[in-house]
């Protein structure tokens, strides 16, 4: 992938941004479990930051993919997980389905504003009994004229105490497994949707996750995305996506986390060394280095194929899974060479340690990934 001056400065932007807008006030975003999304994600609009490939009708830059690329790679470079988390759900993982197959009335109603930063939106899919096994989800919505009249829940939804719609993949047929769901965009502000309980989380800290509840909620079917019957399709699309954007933002958490040890390393003496002379360190830190590149490296032959229009599936399934175990792998070397204050939460490590983690859970587990592989190489067939 060659990047030309204008991907350049869309880089320098969009660095500048997280630098001066976003990682000055992690540590506040981070010991309050939230952040001022509607805020953040307005300026981020206002910089055509948040739909950079979507049609410039509603708002959108009409770019290609190298630039959600960088996109990604720079949001990365925030100091927690949790924000780059937040925006990605914007960017990558509630929208692309609408982009692709919603109607013109959906996209001026709910993707312009999306773009914009007015709305804040979130994905809902993942349910108490059906995570890595989308076909299980029980949600379902029952046709009362030209509504959807919804019941269930939805489990683990970023952004889910401040988004203003859902793209939600709910049963709109008694058909079971992976036929008879839909993708429905779900107003918040409808009565019958609430927020159950904002969930208190491990890492990501500064992005707000929640259980939310569906209770006779009702929406007009005009409301679905695509074809009625073809959510499970349209979501496992959708998917690609958010498991390209968490490989970008992937390398720039790793980059970052990698050039920050390096000064440490530098700075910190032991037997009257820098602790960066020691050639284990010098060798260890080499290897992250070369992994790091490799991920990067196939980052962008996935985002080449993409751009040509090719099946990702694989692309983005090897991605999400190499990106997530290197990042775990930095996040431990990281902290092991700061010691015993890497270990303290006054330093970024033990909050990257954390954070770090959810990569390989979220937007399909390790195991999902690996399963999806093995079926794709002739490896089993369960």
């Amino acid at each position: 992938m060659e990047f030309t001056e204008e991907h350049e400065l869309f880089r320098r932007t969009v660095r500048e941004f997280v630098e001066n807008e976003m990682n000055p006030h992690v540590e506040k975003w981070e010991e309050e479990g939230g952040f001022p999304a509607h805020d953040l994600f307005r300026r981020m609009g206002d910089l055509g930051l948040l739909g950079v490939e979507y049609d410039p009708v509603y708002g959108g830059g009409g770019a290609d993919h190298s630039y959600t690329v960088i996109l990604g790679e720079e949001v990365g470079r925030t100091h927690c997980g949790g924000i780059p988390m937040a925006i990605s759900v914007q960017t990558d993982m509630a929208t692309p389905s609408l982009a692709r197959f919603g109607t013109h009335e959906l996209k001026e109603r709910f993707l312009r504003p999306a773009i914009s930063g007015e709305h804040v939106a979130a994905i809902a899919v993942t349910e108490p009994d059906a995570g890595s096994d989308v076909a299980g989800i029980r949600s379902h919505a029952v046709r009362d004229g030209d509504e959807w009249v919804i019941n269930g829940s939805k489990l683990y939804i970023t952004n889910g105490t401040q988004a203003d719609w859902l793209c939600a993949l709910v049963r709109t047929s008694d058909e079971g497994g992976y036929q008879g769901m839909s993708q429905v965009v779900i107003p918040t502000e409808v009565d019958g949707v609430e927020v159950s309980r904002k969930l208190d989380k491990l890492g990501q800290r500064s992005s707000d996750t929640a259980e939310l509840v569906f209770d006779d909620a009702r929406v007009p079917v005009a409301n679905t995305i695509g074809e009625i019957g073809r959510g499970f399709q349209q979501q496992m699309m959708q998917f690609q996506n958010e498991r390209m954007i968490a490989a970008y933002q992937s390398v720039g958490a790793m980059e970052t986390a990698l050039e920050r040890t390096v000064v440490y390393l530098k700075e910190r003496s032991v037997f009257g060394r820098p602790l960066i002379d020691n050639q284990h360190i010098q060798f260890e830190l080499a290897d992250l280095i070369a992994d790091l590149e490799l991920v990067r490296q196939f980052n962008y032959a996935a985002a080449d194929a993409y751009i040509r229009g090719d099946d990702i599936t694989r692309f983005a399934t090897i991605a999400k899974l190499k990106a997530a175990r290197t990042a775990r792998r930095v996040a431990d070397v990281c902290l092991q060479f700061h010691g015993g204050i890497g270990y303290m939460e006054e330093t970024w490590t033990a909050r990257f340690f954390r954070d770090s983690r959810l990569w390989s859970i979220g937007g399909g587990a390790d195991e999902v990934m690996l399963r999806t592989l093995a079926r794709m190489d002739g490896l089993g067939g369960d």
